[in-house]
C-alpha cells in the first residue's frame, strides 16, 4: 500500500476536464479553510470520498468533522472525492482521466485508505461508481496489495451487509476518535511490512468497532440466514458502535471550508447534543445512536463564535436528532442571540418538539429568520402516534402552531408518514384535514391563512428499530393513499396546501436493500453495470434498471420490500451494533398491546 509517489491530475484537469463542465467549482478546490499537505511527505493519505455531488456532501456534518481529525495528525493527510456530476462523469471516462481528490488533484488509487460516509441504501450505486472511475477493484476480494483499503462508515455501516463484498472495512459508531485510533494502528502496520489482510485481521481482533466482513461467513436457507460464523477464532460475533463518551470535549471543527458552489446547508453547524431520549419506533437513529450526551453551553457558544469568525456565514444551525431535549436550551439561545444580534446572523433550530417551540418563540423572535417552521408530526392523529411511541397531543401542536404564527411566522413545514402500523384510511385522509386546520389557525391571528408545505413520505421498516420485524405496505396500498391525500387537498380547494410525495418505487428498493443480506450485493453491483447511479436523484433514478437487477437472481424486489422477519431468525444485521434484540422485541410488544387496546388487528 505504500504510495510515497502520488499519482497528481492537476495539469490534466485543468486543460483536459474543467473547461468542458458545466459547474467546475465543483471539481477545483482551493476553498478557504481547505487543508492541503504534501501528500509525498505524509505517512497515511486518506481519501474522504461522498457517494454524492459536492453541494450535498459539503452540508455533510459527519464528513467536515473526520476531514477536521485526520488533518490534526502531522503524519496524515485527509482529502475530498465527491461523486462527479453525469456530465463531468463522461469527461472523464471519455478522456480516461481518473476520479480525483480536490486538494491535491491525486488519483483515487493514490491514497493507502478509500473512505466512504454511507448515509442512505440509494448510494451505494454512487459508491462502485466511484471506485470504478478512480482505478480500485469494485470487489474487495479482486484488490491487490498495492489497491487501497476501502472503509466504510456512517448510518448504513450498521446494516451493511448488502454492500459486504464491496468493502474491505466498517467502522460502526462515531468515528471522531476511532478514525484517529485507526490512523495510528494502519500507520504502524505499515512500517513493520504487514500485508493489507493480516492488518485487517489484526484490526478485526483489536478493535470493538471494526466489522471485517470477509472474515466472516454465512449460511442460508432460502430467504432466512441460517448461520453466522468467524473464520478465524477469537474474532467476535456482535460488532460494537464506537461511542465518544465525553462529547463536551470532543473536538469540532472550528475553520469549516466555504464552499465554492452554494451547498444545500451553507451555515455554521454546531452539534449540540448526541442521541435521543425519545424512542420512535421507526427511527433507526434514536435507537443507534446512543448514550444522550450534551455540549455545555458555553462550549457550543465557542464553536459556533470561532466558525463565525473563520467562516462569515450568516445563519448558526443547532444540529441533534432531539433539540428540544437539550437542557439548557433556553439558556443556550439566549447567549447565542446576545452574541449574534448586532452581526446580522440568524439562527437556526431544528427538531424542536412543539411543546418547547411554544415556550421558545417569543425569546427567539428577533434571531431566528421566519421564513417556515418545520415540525415532524409524523402520523395525523394521536391514536397513531402512540403505536409508534411519539409523544405528541394535538393540543400542544396546535397552541404551538397558533404560537408561531403570533410570532411572525407564515409558513408551516410538516413532515407525514404513510404506512404505519394500525394506521386507517381515516388516518390518510386526516393528513389534509390536520393540515387543513393548521392553515386555519393564522386566522385568529391576522385573517388570513397559512401556508402549509407537507412532505409525505412511505414507511420503510429500519434494521435495529422495533418495527424491523414488519413488513412495508404494497405499492397499490401507498398510490391509493396518495390518491386520498390529493382528492381530500381538491375538495378544500385548499390552494394554500402543498403536497410533495417521495418516491414510491424508491421506498420500496429502500426497504428491499436496507433489510437485505450480503446476497444482495450483486444485485446491486447488476443494477451499476446497467446504469444506476444517483438513484436519490429524480432525473437519474431508473426503477425498471432494479427491477431487471432483482429478477436476474430470481428475486422479486416488491416480495422482499413486504417480508416479515420471523422472531426466532437470525436478522442479516444483529451482529452490527444497534439495540439488544430483547429490548426492541420488547418495544415491539408493546405496540401490539396498544393495536390490542384500539381493536385493531396486530
Amino acid at each position: 500500500m505504500d504510495k510515497n509517489q502520488p499519482s497528481i491530475l492537476a495539469g490534466r484537469i485543468e486543460q483536459e476536464f474543467l473547461p468542458f463542465v458545466r459547474k467546475p467549482a465543483r471539481y477545483i478546490g482551493g476553498e478557504i479553510n481547505q487543508v492541503k499537505k504534501d501528500l509525498a511527505r505524509c505517512e497515511l493519505k486518506v481519501a474522504l470520498c461522498f457517494p454524492d455531488i459536492y453541494e450535498v456532501g459539503m452540508s455533510h456534518t459527519g464528513l467536515s468533522i473526520i476531514y477536521d481529525r485526520l488533518n490534526r495528525m502531522p503524519s496524515v493527510a485527509a482529502e475530498r472525492v465527491f461523486a462527479p456530476w453525469i456530465d463531468a462523469e463522461k469527461v472523464l471516462r471519455d478522456r480516461r482521466i481518473p476520479l480525483f481528490s480536490l486538494e491535491s488533484k491525486a488519483s483515487l488509487s493514490s491514497f493507502d485508505i478509500v473512505g466512504f460516509s454511507l448515509t442512505n441504501e440509494l448510494c451505494y450505486t454512487n459508491v462502485l461508481n466511484m471506485l470504478d472511475m478512480g482505478g480500485v477493484p469494485v470487489r474487495s476480494a479482486q484488490r491487490r496489495e498495492q489497491d487501497p483499503l476501502v472503509l466504510g462508515g456512517g448510518g448504513m455501516s450498521n446494516c451493511c451487509e448488502p454492500m459486504a463484498g464491496f468493502f474491505d472495512m466498517f467502522l460502526l459508531g462515531e468515528a471522531e476518535n476511532a478514525v484517529v485510533e485507526l490512523a495510528e494502528f494502519v500507520m504502524a502496520q505499515k512500517k513493520a511490512g504487514t500485508s493489507p489482510r493480516d492488518m485487517l485481521l489484526s484490526a478485526a481482533g483489536k478493535f470493538n468497532w471494526a466489522y471485517v466482513p470477509a472474515l466472516y461467513r454465512f449460511e442460508y436457507d432460502g430467504q432466512e440466514v441460517k448461520s453466522f460464523a468467524a473464520e478465524s477464532p477469537g474474532l467476535p460475533l456482535r460488532i460494537q458502535n464506537a461511542v465518544v463518551e465525553d462529547f463536551d470535549s470532543a473536538p469540532a471543527p472550528l475553520r469549516p471550508i466555504v464552499p465554492f458552489v452554494q451547498a444545500v446547508h451553507e451555515r455554521v453547524s454546531v452539534e449540540i447534543m448526541r442521541g435521543c431520549p425519545g424512542r420512535c419506533r421507526f427511527c433507526q437513529a434514536s435507537f443507534c445512536r446512543r448514550p444522550v450526551r450534551y455540549r455545555t453551553a458555553e462550549r457550543i457558544l465557542e464553536i459556533a463564535k470561532a466558525s463565525y469568525h473563520s467562516t462569515g456565514f450568516d445563519t448558526v444551525s443547532l444540529l441533534s436528532l432531539s433539540s428540544a431535549d437539550y437542557p439548557d436550551i433556553e439558556k443556550l439561545t439566549a447567549s447565542l442571540h446576545d452574541f449574534f444580534r448586532d452581526r446580522h446572523v440568524g439562527l437556526s433550530l431544528p427538531s424542536l418538539r412543539v411543546d418547547q417551540q411554544l415556550s421558545l418563540l417569543p425569546q427567539m423572535l428577533t434571531s431566528v429568520r421566519k421564513g417556515s417552521i418545520t415540525i415532524a408530526v409524523e402520523a395525523a392523529g394521536e391514536r397513531v402516534r402512540r403505536i409508534i411511541n411519539k409523544p405528541l397531543k394535538d393540543e400542544d401542536l396546535f397552541a404551538a402552531v397558533e404560537a408561531a404564527y403570533r410570532a411572525g411566522w407564515q409558513k408551516l413545514k410538516l413532515y407525514f408518514m404513510v404506512g404505519l402500523p394500525g394506521e386507517t384510511t381515516d388516518d390518510v385522509k386526516r393528513i389534509v384535514e390536520l393540515s387543513y386546520q393548521l392553515a386555519r389557525l393564522r386566522k385568529a391571528v391576522d385573517g388570513k391563512t397559512g401556508q402549509i408545505n407537507a412532505a409525505v413520505s412511505w414507511f420503510v421498516p429500519k434494521p435495529h428499530t422495533p418495527f424491523a420485524w414488519l413488513p412495508q405496505k404494497p405499492k397499490e396500498y401507498f398510490e391509493r393513499a396518495r390518491n386520498m391525500i390529493i382528492d381530500e387537498k381538491m375538495k378544500r380547494r385548499a390552494k394554500f396546501l402543498q403536497f410533495k410525495f417521495h418516491d414510491i418505487d424508491r421506498s420500496i428498493l429502500e426497504s428491499a436493500i436496507g433489510r437485505g443480506d450480503r446476497r444482495l450485493g450483486a444485485v446491486i453491483e447488476a443494477a451499476w453495470r446497467a446504469g444506476a447511479k444517483f438513484d436519490l436523484w429524480n432525473e437519474c433514478f431508473d426503477h425498471s434498471l432494479w427491477n431487471a437487477a432483482f429478477r436476474q437472481f430470481g428475486l422479486d424486489v416488491n416480495a422482499l420490500a413486504q417480508r416479515s422477519f420471523d422472531r426466532r431468525e437470525i436478522l442479516p444485521w444483529e451482529h452490527l451494533g444497534g439495540p439488544d434484540k430483547k429490548y426492541l422485541l420488547r418495544h415491539l410488544d408493546e405496540a401490539a398491546e396498544e393495536l390490542k387496546n384500539q381493536g385493531l388487528p396486530q
